[in-house]
């Protein structure tokens, strides 16, 4: 029979929760970017352009040809949005993560906040800017940066750090 620390056990149920709660916010957050995305396509390009992002985003997985408009709309908006919400929930559990092992992160709803449209920010910078181009995925550098600028940094990023803080570290805040 081994015996735990009580505060590595406390560390552990921490980081799980944040994990989890990272999760659903990347979900939360996910959503909320993916239809801004398609709106923001549709009020830009016409109607027709309503289903490019996920047409954009499931060229990670299929090429090129599913940004064809002959390509199956249904295949790529199934892929596209499976992908994208795959990486949604990743990047929602590494940021969940980070603010568990990082109190500091948590003190206040302004810093986790912050943080994490500060990632937001960040993933767009490295996903379009680094990863998309080494990739060979040179369709996103015709993405409008304004747009992507606001979706990643404030309809995902913002979005996170709100569910998180309102779901996770005020509650936590509070009963301290």
């Amino acid at each position: 029979m081994t015996t735990t620390d009580p505060d590595i056990t406390a560390a552990r149920a921490d980081l799980g929760q944040w994990a989890r709660n990272g999760l659903i916010g990347g979900v939360v957050a996910g959503i909320t970017f993916v239809l801004f995305e398609m709106i923001a396509a549709a009020l830009l390009a016409g109607l027709p352009a309503f289903f490019m992002p996920l047409r954009a985003i499931s060229g990670i997985i299929l090429g090129m040809q599913a940004l064809d408009p002959s390509f199956s709309l249904v295949t790529a908006a199934i892929v596209g949005m499976l992908t994208h919400m795959a990486l949604s929930m990743i990047y929602g559990v590494a940021f969940g993560m980070a603010v568990a092992m990082m109190p500091a992160l948590r003190s206040s709803s302004t810093i986790l906040i912050a943080a994490a449209t500060a990632v937001g920010l960040g993933l767009w910078l490295v996903n379009f800017y680094l990863i998309a181009p080494a990739a060979g995925w040179v369709w996103f550098a015709d993405a409008n940066p304004v747009v992507q600028f606001l979706a990643h940094t404030f309809f995902y990023g913002s979005v996170l750090g709100v569910y998180l803080d309102r779901v996770v570290a005020s509650p936590m805040r509070r009963s301290t």
